[in-house]
Formats: C-alpha cells, sequence, structure tokens
C-alpha cells in the first residue's frame, strides 16, 4: 500500500476547536477538540492498537481475512466490534478498523472536551453539539465544491467514506466514493468499503442505496460515481465556496 499525504488536512480547522495530528505507526489521525489533548489521544491509540496488535499476533488470520469470521467473546473491545461490523457488511474485519479507532478516540476524549472531531484517514468521528460541514472530496473526475452538514442533533456520529478511486484501503469497485452515516464507527467503516464494493457504474448506486437501507444502525448514505451522485437518510448536502 502506497501513502498518499493528507493536503486536505491543511484546509480544515473549526474555528472554535484547536486541531493538532496524532500519529502512531500506521494511525495517523487529524484531532480537533477544545484544547490540545495530544498526549491523551496518543495513549487512547496506544491502548487501542496494543489490543488489536496483540489479538492479530495470536489470531494471525483477523488482519488477513475479506470475509467475517468468529472472535472470542473474551476478545478484546474494539475486535469485538470490528468483527460485529464486518458480520453485518459481510467483508473483513479490518474494513472496519479506521472507523473503529477514531470512535474509540473521539469517546475516550469527550470525557474532557465535549466538543470532539477525529478524523482518521477520511473516517470521521463527531461529538458534540455543534453543527459541522464537512467536505468532501472524490477524486479530480468526483463531485467537487460540496459538502455534508451534519447537525449537532444528529451526534454521536460516525461519516466514513470508501472510494474504489482515491485512498490506500482495497476497493472491488470503482465508485468515486461512497460515504456512510452511523453511530457506530466499526460500522459505517465497514459498510462504506462493502457498498464501495458494489458500485462500479452510475446504475449500481440505487442499489448499493438499497442495500445500506436494509443494514440496522446506518442513518445515511451518499454514493458518487462518474458525476452521479444518489443519497438517502440524514443526508444534508450544502455549496462550499471555492
Amino acid at each position: 500500500m502506497s501513502y498518499e499525504p493528507r493536503t486536505y488536512r491543511h484546509t480544515v480547522e473549526p474555528d472554535d476547536l484547536t486541531c493538532f495530528g496524532v500519529t502512531i505507526k500506521e494511525t495517523d489521525l487529524q484531532v480537533c477538540a477544545q484544547r490540545d489533548l495530544t498526549d491523551l489521544a496518543e495513549d487512547l491509540v496506544v491502548r487501542a492498537r496494543w489490543d488489536l496488535e496483540e489479538f492479530i499476533r495470536t489470531h494471525p488470520y483477523f488482519a488477513e481475512s475479506y470475509a467475517p469470521i468468529e472472535v472470542p467473546e473474551d476478545a478484546p473491545a474494539i475486535v469485538v466490534r470490528m468483527a460485529e461490523a464486518s458480520r453485518v457488511a459481510k467483508v473483513g474485519p479490518m474494513a472496519a478498523v479506521a472507523g473503529a479507532i477514531a470512535e474509540h478516540v473521539a469517546r475516550g476524549l469527550a470525557e474532557v472536551s465535549p466538543e470532539v472531531i477525529v478524523e482518521n484517514g477520511g473516517d470521521i468521528y463527531l461529538m458534540g453539539r455543534t453543527d459541522r460541514t464537512i467536505a468532501l472530496w472524490a477524486g479530480e473526475r468526483g463531485v467537487s465544491n460540496v459538502g455534508l452538514r451534519v447537525p449537532g442533533g444528529l451526534m454521536p456520529v460516525a461519516v466514513c467514506t470508501s472510494s474504489g478511486r482515491i485512498g490506500h484501503s482495497l476497493s472491488l469497485g470503482d465508485a468515486d466514493a461512497v460515504t456512510v452515516l452511523a453511530r457506530n464507527g466499526a460500522l459505517a467503516d465497514a459498510v462504506a468499503t462493502a457498498l464501495a464494493n458494489r458500485v462500479r457504474t452510475p446504475d449500481d448506486i440505487e442499489t448499493a442505496i438499497e442495500a445500506a437501507r436494509g443494514i440496522l444502525g446506518i442513518l445515511g448514505v451518499l454514493a458518487t460515481v462518474d458525476g452521479h451522485v444518489g443519497a438517502w437518510g440524514n443526508v444534508h448536502l450544502v455549496a462550499l465556496g471555492d
């Protein structure tokens, strides 16, 4: 996998929050909170990664499988959440890792900062009461100057995106982007991956959205390919300035 510099982060900083980066091995976060909480955020990432890495050390198939797998009842909480999300979405458990870590960090920071945004490579978890607008970018061929309005009343909520054209994550589809909203970060991430796998042409957008509508816990979905857009649920699009 190749790393793509996350240059979009230079243009994203809410006026009411302090933003800072947290990088631990492959985990590369941008976090926005009411003050700089770098040390706490790093501790939360380290704990989550330790639990996950120790489980993978004795259960290597967890990191290798492209299909759902069963895990022991006494597995670490993050492992159980990822396994359950993968079962629902019918993808491998690592498809849920970015969303699961984003939620884990956001909920940990929310104990000292009620307003929190954690972005993990396009997978975002938001907590608080302030309305936020998330800029959507789906590559040069995708929609542009469009934002997703997330009202404070919908939080806590995950906004996770998968693409067949940009980013380093594996996708079997050709979608510009598929964005999924859910309370559960692991679920939003896994379902975004599953739906993006389905979308190869504009004709696939409707079937992907119908599939999302049948999944308990999904609050909304947005799918784009070749400039065509489809949406369902709590998806409020707004125009952004140039």
